[in-house]
């Protein structure tokens, strides 16, 4: 909406004009506002109801649905913030009477190790009005949370050559080690470009792109190089954790789906060139029963989901596996050969609980209903002896 000019016109024909224009111009703002309002609540609501039912057959496809209905939601906060950019009313002193229904704003969480400048605007000694010496009364304080972007330095390490002057033996320092032999790579570009990659899903070319800005052009090739290298330098760490996880004797265990280029599917005709991988997750979490030992998770990637990759992963697990029915877990439960039993079995009551929901939610099964009340006493014993 446009603002009133600073002189308004004399002429009472003119400032009618005037009035009409801003009076439609508000009911429109006001009619666009409450669209936008009624679409978030719907996408809301539509998600709310996706999240209920994603667990099933379909979950992957609803899990995408999901992701698609909240982008779109952000869009359409984005949408209304641009349209209404009014500052957080919580900075001002002013009725709520004269204020319409706000929009929710969460307000950001600062861990108490973030770095802190303090700028001091000092009025000076002197009294502007009559001269006289000032004295301190009080301060107010505003926050402002700013970014100091990151940076790319070269870092020159100079290994000075010495010869000794009686025996002229000739004396210099060893050179430090690098993560990456011969690599122009350092420890902190290394875990940027890791995580950059792996945890943001920033891939290899646009960080080519980014670090160019920046006044570096890193080759995408040497980027996959560099990749590959730390991944091998961290690999030892890896098999720890993975060592450390499975000598639990109780383990949650998932697995969930990821895409995977295939070029070998676009040489067959397939235009994506691209199938569906596994990642499976291996959980330690002791804590809720009181136990003393630090939770951890290990993971391991298979290009399918067949039953020889938990058994390959779990085969020196002795103890309590917590899963889901897949059937590639069952042999993992049956005796060797001597007859003793390695791995007992953990059901998940969630997924059972949930298929009792659902026959009680369509038939209004009495039998589904009392099974569902047994289930939450359980839940409720747990609540009480959970550490």
């Amino acid at each position: 909406m446009t603002s009133a000019p600073a002189v308004l016109p004399d002429d009472p024909d003119t400032l009618r004009e005037m009035i009409v224009s801003l009076q439609t111009e508000v009911a429109r703002l006001s009619a666009s506002a409450r669209a936008y309002e009624a679409l978030v609540q719907s996408l809301k609501i539509r998600i709310a109801r996706l999240q209920k039912q994603k667990f099933g057959a379909s979950s992957e496809k609803i899990d995408r649905e999901i992701e698609q209905l909240e982008l779109l939601l952000e869009d359409v906060k984005i949408a209304i913030a641009a349209a209404d950019p009014s500052p957080d009313i919580r900075e001002h002193d002013v009725s709520d009477d004269a204020l319409s229904p706000p929009r929710q704003r969460g307000k950001p969480k600062v861990s108490d190790t973030t770095p802190r400048e303090r700028i001091v605007l000092d009025p000076g000694e002197a009294c502007p009005a009559c001269g006289g010496p000032l004295r301190l009364v009080g301060e107010d304080v505003t926050e402002i949370l700013d970014f100091i972007a990151a940076k790319l330095k070269v870092v020159e390490t100079a290994r000075l050559k010495k010869s000794c002057r009686h025996c002229e033996t000739l004396v210099q320092p060893e050179a430090p080690s690098r993560p990456v032999p011969r690599g122009m790579a350092g420890t902190g570009l290394l875990a940027h470009i890791l995580v950059s990659k792996f945890d943001d899903h920033i891939p290899l070319y646009r960080q080519n792109e980014i670090f160019a800005r920046q006044g570096v052009d890193i080759p995408r090739s040497t980027l996959i190089d560099w990749c590959g290298q730390a991944v091998a330098v961290l690999r030892p760490l890896t098999d720890l954790i993975r060592q450390d996880v499975v000598k639990a004797d109780l383990l949650h265990a998932d697995d969930t789906p990821i895409q995977v280029l295939d070029p070998r599917l676009r040489q067959a005709g397939k235009p994506r060139g691209v199938k569906e991988g596994r990642i499976w997750s291996y959980l330690r979490d002791p804590r809720p029963w009181g136990g003393s030992d630090p939770p951890a998770v290990a993971y391991w990637f298979s290009p399918d989901r067949k039953g020889i990759n938990p058994q390959t992963h779990l085969a020196q697990f002795r103890g309590i596996l917590q899963a889901d029915a897949y059937a590639g877990f069952r042999d993992l439960y049956k005796p060797d050969a001597t007859g003793t039993v390695h791995v007992r079995e953990a059901a998940c009551w969630a997924h059972l609980r949930r298929a009792f929901h659902d026959v009680w939610k369509g038939s209004d099964s009495t039998i589904a209903r009392e099974a569902l009340e047994q289930i939450g006493e359980l839940y409720d014993i747990e609540r009480q002896i959970t550490g």
